[in-house]
């Protein structure tokens, strides 16, 4: 097993964690926790293998990754208290998962003989389609177009990854690339508190009509 496949393993469990934890925040049962878990864990793979006619999907195919995703559930389940005081560096963790997803979606891409911005959405997909769903699912607006650098961070590392390859780079420097910059953005999105600029519209209240 690489350091990739050990990333990707970190990933994934993190990435259920995270899940399972946005279903205490509505006081799910035990099985929506679960859900949430294995949904956050694999749901971006699983659209985008879908997408592609990858099927079934390696995580379907692989009992690992829902391992994983369950024992990211049940730290949730028995541990929730202190994962929430611990959630600093669930979020570190979380930023090296988005580089890792970002670099395997790109390059799951290419090998489909995907244009460039078919690269970037399988890249954008494979790292923030899971966290969608699971907003989805809890009725949420999702995170990714509500706040935070995070999908621009996975664009921007799709990018490096097109950049790379197109300067003949190899695969293996071009996944670290990938993961090094994406990440990277997003600790520093993280601890400088950036975020892209939104819209606001500021309505003047109609007059109410009395005399």
């Amino acid at each position: 097993m690489t350091l990739l496949d050990l990333l990707d393993i970190l990933g994934t469990f993190v990435f259920a964690v995270s899940g399972g934890f946005r279903a205490t925040r509505h006081s799910l049962d035990f099985l929506g926790v679960m859900v949430l878990a294995v949904t956050t864990g694999i749901g971006g793979g699983l659209i985008r293998d879908m997408l592609l006619g990858a099927t079934p999907a390696a995580a379907i195919t692989s009992e690992l990754y829902l391992g994983v995703c369950i024992v990211g559930g049940l730290v949730v389940w028995f541990g929730a208290r202190h994962v929430a005081l611990q959630w600093n560096r669930v979020m570190f963790a979380d930023a090296i998962g988005l580089g890792v997803f970002t670099a395997i979606g790109a390059a799951k891409g290419a090998a489909f003989g995907l244009g460039p911005i078919g690269v970037a959405i399988m890249a954008a997909l494979t790292a923030t389609g899971g966290g969608v769903v699971r907003d989805l699912l809890v009725r949420e607006i999702p995170a990714v177009v509500r706040h935070d650098f995070y999908a621009t961070a996975t664009l921007i590392g799709a990018g490096v990854f097109l950049g790379t390859a197109a300067a003949g780079a190899s695969l293996p420097i071009q996944l670290w690339t990938t993961i090094i910059v994406t990440s990277g953005l997003r600790f520093y999105a993280m601890f400088k508190g950036v975020n892209l600029p939104r819209i606001e519209i500021v309505t003047e209240e109609e007059p109410s009509g009395h005399m």
